[in-house]
C-alpha cells in the first residue's frame, strides 16, 4: 500500500508558494488552497518522521525560510477564532446548512501546530524560525496559561473530546463551537511539546529573556505539573490523555510517565539548569516557593524513568537552603514579538465588519463550490494515508465510543451501532451525499483518463 502524500518536487512547489494572508482573507479560495497544501505537508512530515525516512518537508521549510510564514498563519487563525468567530456565531442571519468550510478554518490552527511539533524537534528548524520563535513562545504561553486556568477552575474532567461544554447542541454554529473547544485542548498539548523543543535549542538572549522574565514560564510549568490536565479520575478509574484520546490506565501503570509529563519536566530542566537561564532568572521568594513544590513530585519512580531529573532534584535541594543573588541588570537590545499585536492593531474595530463580509462572501458557498471543495479534500485526505497516520481504532461520530461500522455510502463516518448512525443521519445526510457524488465523479474521471 502506497501511503505517501507528496513527492519531494511537489512539496517544494507547495512550500515555495506559501504566503501570509490578511484576516479578511481567512477562508477565501486562495486561503483554502494553501490550507490543502499545509494539510498535505503535515501528513507527509508525520509519515517521514514516523518511518524515520528522509525528512524532506522539514529540510525544504528550513531552506526556503517558510517557518515564519507557518507561525504567522497559525496566529492569524488564533486571532480569527478569538475575535471574529464568536461574532459570526451570534449573527442572526447565519445558520449555515453545511459547516464543513468553517470547520476547516478552525482546524487549520491544529494542522499547523502539528506540523511545527514535528519539525521543531530539530535544531535547524528552531534557527530557521528566526525572530518568529518569539511569537511562538508567546503563542505557547497563551495556550498553557489558558489550560492551567481552565483546569484549575473546572477540573480536568471537563476536557471531553466530543462535548467539553456539556451543552445540548441546538444549531450548526453551536456544534462548531463545541468542536472548536475540543480542538483547543489538542492544540494546547501540542504547544507543550513545541515549547519544550524551543527550550532544547534556543541560545537567543531575547527568547530566553521572554520565557524567563516576561512570562515566567518555569512557574507556569510548575502549575501544569500540579494540575496535570492530561490526567483525570472518572468513575473511580484513572484516565490519561495519550495519542489523542483518554485511556484507562491499569493500577500498575498509574505512576508511569506520559510523553506530556516528560515534555514539561524536560522544559523545566532546560530552563532551570542551563547556565544562561540561571543568570537571567530571578529566584525571588515567590518563584523559589513555586519551584520548591516540584520536590514533592520528584519521586524515585519518576527519576527512574527520566534519570536526568536527579540533577534537577539536587539543584532544588540546594535552592531550598540558599538565596540566590538577583540577576544583574543588563542593558540589552531586545527583540519583541509582533505578529499577534500587528494582526490585532490592523483589524481593531473591524471585527464585526469582517464577520459580516465573511458570512456573505466566504462562508456561504454554492452547491457547486461545495462539490469542488469536497472533491479537492477527498484527494487530500487519502483514506489509506489517514489510517496509517491514525493507528487507533476509530470513534463513533455520534456518541464517541469505539466504532466498528462505517457509513456504507461515503465511507467517511464511523459508528458503534446502527442506532447511532440513524440518530446522526439528519446531520450527516447532506455531507454524505456530497462526498458520495464527489467520489463517484473522481472514479469516473480516473476511468476516462485511463
Amino acid at each position: 500500500m502506497d501511503t505517501s502524500v507528496l513527492l519531494p518536487v511537489e512539496a517544494e512547489g507547495f512550500i515555495q508558494s506559501l504566503e501570509t494572508f490578511s484576516l479578511k482573507e481567512v477562508g477565501s479560495t486562495r486561503w483554502f488552497r494553501q490550507h490543502e497544501y499545509i494539510e498535505k505537508l503535515n501528513m507527509q512530515a508525520i509519515l517521514n518522521a514516523s518511518a524515520m525516512h528522509d525528512e524532506f518537508i522539514k529540510e525544504l521549510l528550513v531552506s526556503y525560510g517558510r517557518i515564519p510564514v507557518l507561525v504567522h498563519e497559525m496566529i492569524l487563525v488564533e486571532v480569527w477564532k478569538h475575535k471574529v468567530f464568536p461574532i459570526l456565531c451570534q449573527l442572526q442571519d447565519f445558520n449555515p446548512k453545511n459547516t464543513f468550510h468553517l470547520y476547516m478554518v478552525i482546524h487549520h490552527e491544529a494542522t499547523i501546530i502539528n506540523l511545527l511539533e514535528t519539525i521543531m524537534f530539530h535544531k535547524d528548524s528552531c534557527e530557521a524560525a528566526d525572530e518568529s520563535v518569539l511569537d511562538l513562545v508567546d503563542y505557547c504561553h497563551r495556550k498553557l496559561t489558558l489550560l492551567v486556568s481552565k483546569t484549575t477552575m473546572e477540573g480536568a474532567a471537563t476536557h471531553d473530546q466530543h462535548n467539553p461544554t456539556g451543552k445540548t447542541v441546538e444549531s450548526s454554529t453551536e456544534e462548531l463551537q463545541i468542536q472548536s473547544a475540543a480542538l483547543e485542548f489538542e492544540i494546547t498539548l501540542k504547544a507543550v511539546s513545541v515549547l519544550r523543543y524551543i527550550t532544547d535549542h534556543t541560545d537567543s538572549i531575547s527568547v530566553i529573556n521572554r520565557m524567563l522574565c516576561t512570562h515566567n514560564v518555569p512557574c507556569v510549568l510548575v502549575q501544569l505539573i500540579d494540575c496535570c490536565p492530561w490526567s483525570r479520575c472518572k468513575a473511580g478509574e484513572i484516565e490519561k490523555y495519550i495519542n489523542g484520546k483518554w485511556q484507562k490506565i491499569p493500577v500498575e501503570d498509574h505512576l508511569k510517565m506520559t510523553k506530556l509529563d516528560g515534555q514539561v519536566w524536560i522544559s523545566l530542566y532546560n530552563l532551570l539548569l542551563k547556565e544562561d537561564c540561571q543568570r537571567k532568572y530571578d529566584f525571588n521568594s515567590f518563584n523559589k516557593s513555586q519551584l520548591l513544590k516540584l520536590r514533592g513530585f520528584l519521586t524515585e519512580v519518576l527519576i527512574d524513568q527520566l534519570p536526568n531529573l536527579v540533577e534537577l532534584q539536587r539543584f532544588l535541594a540546594h535552592l531550598s537552603v540558599t538565596d540566590p543573588a538577583p540577576p544583574k541588570k543588563e542593558l540589552i537590545l531586545e527583540q519583541i514579538p509582533e505578529m499577534w499585536s500587528n494582526i490585532v492593531s490592523e483589524n481593531s474595530g473591524k471585527w464585526k465588519a469582517i464577520a459580516k463580509y465573511q458570512v456573505k462572501e466566504t462562508f456561504n458557498p454554492s452547491e457547486s463550490d461545495l462539490r469542488l471543495q469536497a472533491q479537492r479534500l477527498a484527494q487530500t485526505y487519502n483514506l489509506d494515508v489517514m489510517e496509517s497516520l491514525i493507528p487507533e481504532k476509530p470513534k463513533c461520530r455520534s456518541c464517541g465510543k469505539e466504532a466498528t461500522k462505517r457509513c456504507s455510502r461515503c465511507q467517511g463516518e464511523w459508528y458503534c451501532h446502527r442506532e447511532c448512525q440513524v440518530k446522526h443521519w439528519p446531520k450527516h445526510k447532506k455531507a454524505c451525499q456530497l462526498m458520495t457524488e464527489t467520489s463517484e465523479k473522481i472514479q469516473r474521471d480516473l476511468h476516462i483518463s485511463n
